[in-house]
This record gives structure tokens, C-alpha cells and sequence, in this order.
């Protein structure tokens, strides 16, 4: 069993513990077996139609299957990644992929800078409740 943990850990083995990285040569499917050989939570957003900044928080909601009443904008979005998960018991930590960010004028630099901002506060956020929370990203 140790053994198979092993293997099943190897992507994540090298990566710190509360971090937001590229993606770079890790595969979605690695990641995905790593977090659940670990028991931790996956999300999973593909976002290579996104046009907008709404558009990527719909996307982001949909695939993270976010509450109905999500508020769409940055702020419910970190809400939605920290307090009412920590609210609501132990969590195991979280293995999230953010892939295909757009890149272009209707979401700029500064846009994804602050999407990406997020994730680095949620992953600093479950890091002070000791929580492993890991997210991969790559642009369009």
C-alpha cells in the first residue's frame, strides 16, 4: 500500500505544500491520481473559452461546481475557496488546476494577475490551518 501511495504521490512529492505554480511538466492526469491517492479534493477548470473576466468566474463556478448563489466576482470567489470549506470540517487539501487562462485583451495581464491572487490567498489561507492547498495553472 506504501508503495502504491508512493507512486500515486510522486508528482506532488517535489512541490511545496501551499503553493500556485505553472502547471509546466505536469500532466492533468498526474495530478488528478495524486490527489486522490491522497485523499485531497481536485478542481478542475478548463478555461480555453473564456473571453471575460465573467466568463472565467462562470467557467471556474460551473466546472468547481460552486454554490448556486456564488457572486461572481473575486471576492466570492476566494470566499468560495476558504471559510465555508474550512466551516464545514476537516478537509483532507486541495490539488486545483486552472488551465488555459486567456491570454488576450478582454483579460489581460492585471486580470489574471488578480485571478491567480486568489488562489495565492487561498493557498496562504488553508497553509495557516495546515492544509496542503495546490494549484497548477497554464495560459491559453
Amino acid at each position: 500500500m506504501n508503495e502504491k501511495k508512493a507512486e500515486t504521490d510522486m508528482p506532488l512529492r517535489n512541490v511545496r505544500s501551499n503553493i500556485v505554480q505553472s502547471i509546466r511538466a505536469f500532466r492533468v492526469q498526474e495530478l488528478q491520481d495524486a490527489a486522490v491517492g491522497l485523499g485531497q479534493h481536485f478542481l478542475y477548470a478548463n478555461l480555453a473559452n473564456a473571453q471575460s473576466k465573467q466568463d472565467v468566474l462562470d467557467m471556474i463556478a460551473q466546472q468547481f461546481t460552486f454554490p448556486t448563489h456564488f457572486g461572481k466576482n473575486f471576492d466570492a470567489l476566494y470566499d468560495c475557496m476558504t471559510d465555508p470549506l474550512h466551516k464545514s470540517g476537516p478537509q483532507p487539501g486541495f490539488v486545483v488546476v486552472l488551465e488555459q487562462i486567456p491570454a488576450h485583451a478582454k483579460f489581460d495581464k492585471e486580470a489574471r494577475e488578480q485571478l491567480l491572487d486568489i488562489f495565492r490567498e487561498a493557498a496562504d489561507y488553508w497553509g495557516d490551518r495546515k492544509i496542503p492547498f495546490r494549484c497548477f495553472y497554464s495560459f491559453l
